[in-house]
């Protein structure tokens, strides 16, 4: 294999990846094979867990890390089930939720897989 990477099919990135196989953009987050076919295609309104599947509004979700809660010393543990989340497209945070013991909050989806 080269050391050469290809830039991005989509933005033109040089800044591609490899990673399991597949080519990835960091700045447009699309992936490739490296034979050239489409693997996936993460759009801007398509929201991913952290092991890459689809996340629907009324999924439920797991937490995969400890996650501190923003002004606040509690902490929401690995493995706490948040069910029935809603997915938002604005700011970083893409998924808002209601956690038992929390109330209202809102989640990156690279911190959670779907059950």
């Amino acid at each position: 294999m080269s050391d050469q990477l290809p830039n991005c099919p989509e933005c033109g990135s040089a800044y591609t990846y490899e990673d399991r196989g597949q080519y990835v953009c960091p700045e447009c987050a699309h992936e490739w094979s490296p034979g050239g076919e489409e693997a996936v295609a993460v759009s801007s309104g398509t929201v991913v867990d952290a092991n890459g599947k689809m996340l629907q509004d009324g999924d439920s979700v797991s937490v995969i890390k400890d996650l501190k809660v923003k002004g606040s010393s509690s902490v929401i543990k690995i493995g706490t089930k948040v069910k029935n989340i809603r997915l938002v497209e604005d700011g970083d945070h893409n998924i808002d939720c209601k956690i038992d013991g929390f109330g209202a909050m809102k989640l990156k989806s690279e911190f959670v897989k779907k059950i």
